[in-house]
């Protein structure tokens, strides 16, 4: 977007005497590239809020900044994904990004059956071809603030955590979170509880899927009954189940909070956004315009790319409508976490972390 917004400020800059030129000049561009990036949802679809249609957003402005063809397959279940990855493959793509862990296996294969083919798949690092980039992130180091800002927040001193799935890409995210509020605790000889993840023994809430809005939104109900007043939401869509929780319990008198994942979800959520605190976010679309541009330009290779604090790939969303709630003192205890994270002088440590 950020590449987007840019192209757009340099247009509104040219003369205007030059602007018929520069549209043939663009258009011309654009058709004397021959190339096809075609993308496959996880079963969110690519309207899910979250990872999906940062994906899609990605690919998007590839097409809009590089002139590429785009065509896409959205899956609503498991069971779509090879019929969808074998349609993108017969489309004569040249490059096809599928996004989500759920979709590696059926990647590989199409993958090693294809090898004239690149993939790149979005949030898994289990295939090993020389044909697939995986684009993967550090989200635990992002989460870590998102913890600790939860843990300085907080008016209960109960804070909460669940996930869709459990799998590496939703537990990376609930690891980081428990370690800020346990590093908040030590530094500030606080107890704030943390519901929902045990991160010593990787057990905790999850709803089992990223569809059911419902289980979303019972969890969140069961947490505010039990004192807490910040829920991070690990499940795509099923975060909207939290919103609404919290939108009736704030009603009722309540004053929660929710800490959105993977997009900002001040931006992206279609109703109450105001009770959103911040946003962990993984910045995919940009990683995917990238490995998209790469293979344009006929250097790619499949060397992981992993998104960190200090790379950009993965950030703190800004605090939007909850500014006020976080304090001077915090905001610049957060800026100093986040400069030792990306020194190493605070080590955040996750099993599902990428090894760089």
């Amino acid at each position: 977007m950020l590449g987007v917004s840019a192209l757009l400020l340099a247009g509104c800059g040219a003369a205007p005497e030059d602007t018929a030129g520069s549209d043939e000049s663009a258009e011309a561009t654009a058709a004397s590239i021959d190339y096809t990036g075609c993308i496959v949802s996880d079963q969110g679809g690519f309207d899910d809020e979250s990872f999906n249609q940062s994906s899609y957003e990605g690919i998007t402005a590839a097409q809009e900044n590089l002139g590429i063809e785009v065509r896409q397959a959205e899956s609503q279940a498991e069971t779509d994904f090879g019929p969808n990855v074998n349609s993108m493959v017969t489309e004569g793509c040249d490059m096809i990004v599928t996004v989500g862990f759920l979709l590696s296996a059926t990647t590989a294969e199409a993958a090693e059956a294809n090898p004239d083919t690149n993939f790149a798949i979005v949030d898994d690092n289990q295939i090993e071809l020389p044909n697939v980039k995986p684009i993967i992130y550090d989200t635990a180091q992002a989460a870590f603030l998102a913890g600790y800002t939860a843990a300085g927040t907080t008016e209960t001193g109960t804070v909460a955590t669940y996930g869709g799935i459990q799998i590496p890409t939703v537990t990376i995210f609930m690891d980081g979170f428990a370690d800020g509020v346990a590093y908040y605790n030590e530094q500030k000889d606080a107890d704030v509880q943390l519901l929902g993840w045990d991160k010593e023994a990787q057990t905790g809430t999850f709803t089992g899927d990223f569809e059911s809005l419902a289980n979303g939104k019972t969890n969140t109900e069961n947490f505010i009954n039990e004192g807490a007043d910040i829920i991070m939401p690990v499940a795509g869509p099923v975060g909207a189940g939290t919103i609404e929780a919290v939108e009736e319990a704030n009603a009722d008198g309540a004053d929660a909070k929710v800490i959105w994942v993977d997009s900002d979800g001040f931006l992206t959520v279609n109703a109450g956004n105001e009770y959103i605190l911040t946003s962990v976010m993984k910045l995919m679309g940009e990683a995917v315009e990238e490995v998209i541009s790469t293979d344009v330009d006929d250097s790619f290779d499949n060397t992981p790319y992993v998104g960190t604090l200090e790379n950009g790939g993965v950030a703190l969303a800004p605090f939007h409508d909850q500014e006020d709630a976080v304090s001077e003192e915090l905001m610049a205890e957060l800026e100093e976490i986040e400069a030792g994270i990306i020194s190493g002088d605070i080590v955040v440590e996750s099993e599902a972390s990428p090894q760089q």
